[in-house]
């Protein structure tokens, strides 16, 4: 790929992503105060935030990879099922990826 190509992809992309934050801006808040749409837009955030985390953890180019990230992303659901602070529920993630790398797994 060329980089004059290549620079305009990236400027092509930027205008689309600020005309789509630009028109969040111009929609009528009246549309956006409905249940419906509050509903949805929390949904969704949940949705994007979770296949994030689905994706960052087991998969590894185009593999799927079970590795201490999957124990270690349990041990967080477990703690923030438990209402454990953030940092703890962070700390404790960490912990368990890294001893179980210690050990040898992954």
């Amino acid at each position: 790929m060329s980089t004059a190509l290549l620079w305009v992809t990236v400027l092509v992309a930027s205008l689309a992503s600020f005309g789509l934050k630009l028109a969040g801006h111009l929609v009528p808040q009246h549309w956006l105060a409905t249940d419906r749409v509050q509903r949805t837009s929390t949904l969704v955030t949940v949705a994007l935030l979770v296949s994030l985390v689905v994706v960052q953890t087991v998969a590894e180019g185009q593999a799927v990879v079970v590795d201490a990230r999957v124990p270690a992303l349990a041990v967080a659901a477990v703690a923030l099922a438990l209402r454990a602070p953030f940092i703890l529920v962070v700390v404790l993630a960490a912990a368990t990826a890294a001893g179980l790398r210690a050990l040898g797994w992954g």
